[in-house]
């Protein structure tokens, strides 16, 4: 079964946005979180950052982009609950850090932020759902 297929069969609270709707919203969220990750990147590589401010932003993208391959390439529910909260956890690490230091670049995240908080409480009942 295709994973399309796969996710159209699961299980999802009445709540569930339709499908349709990932793909525009997390476009929109990358353009955002490229540009204020890239310039967070940019400043620790010219040395105005430290590594701990770094490191959750680092984090972040590492458990967001692998989202994708746990729920759709291994189509496990689980461990998509554990990375999605990972995501979260990380986010909100990263925008208590950098606050202080650029502003603009908390703020300008809180829209992913409110997403992520949603997709996590989402995913965790699917995968309430399917056990």
């Amino acid at each position: 079964m295709d994973s399309g297929s796969w996710y159209a069969a699961l299980k999802k609270p009445n709540w569930a946005p339709p499908s349709g709707v990932f793909g525009p919203v997390w476009s929109l969220l990358y353009i955002l979180i490229a540009a204020s990750f890239g310039y967070v990147f940019i400043q620790f590589v010219q040395g105005n950052l430290s590594w701990p401010i770094a490191l959750p932003f680092i984090l972040n993208l590492i458990f967001n982009f692998a989202f994708t391959p746990l729920q759709f390439g291994l189509k496990n529910n689980l461990l998509a609950a554990v990375d999605i909260l990972l995501v979260l956890i990380t986010l909100i690490w990263a925008l208590i850090v950098i606050g202080p230091q650029i502003l603009w670049v908390a703020y300008v995240n809180i829209p992913y932020l409110l997403w992520v908080s949603f997709a996590t409480a989402l995913q965790l009942e699917i995968t309430r759902l399917n056990r």
